[in-house]
């Protein structure tokens, strides 16, 4: 039997590889694409059932979506929920390895 919940699935969408997360993973900061509705809480209860690790703590941010002009249409990219999780000592998630 399964311990960890479908719905953990819908919170974390994916995780970020950037060079600002990068340079977080040093410093055992995981980051990550949320759903919009997705609060702090259920954010800390996904990573932790998910990848069996203790989050210390989740910072949150809603990033705008660019607005692009192509040959005169107006269009925007849509605004995206990404969290920033702080794992205790001695955790580790390697995103890059593949989930």
């Amino acid at each position: 039997m399964s311990t960890t919940d479908p719905r953990h699935y819908d919170v974390i969408i994916s995780p970020v590889i950037t060079e600002k997360a990068t340079i977080a993973s040093e410093h055992s900061q995981v980051m990550f694409r949320v759903a919009r509705t997705a609060t702090k809480t259920q954010i800390k209860e996904a990573v932790e059932k998910l990848f069996d690790v203790k989050v210390k703590r989740v910072n949150t941010l809603v990033r705008k979506g660019k607005t692009k002009v192509f040959r005169g249409n107006f269009g925007s990219q849509s605004d995206t929920k990404r969290a920033i999780v702080t794992l205790e000592e001695g955790h580790r998630i390697d995103v890059t390895t593949g989930l």
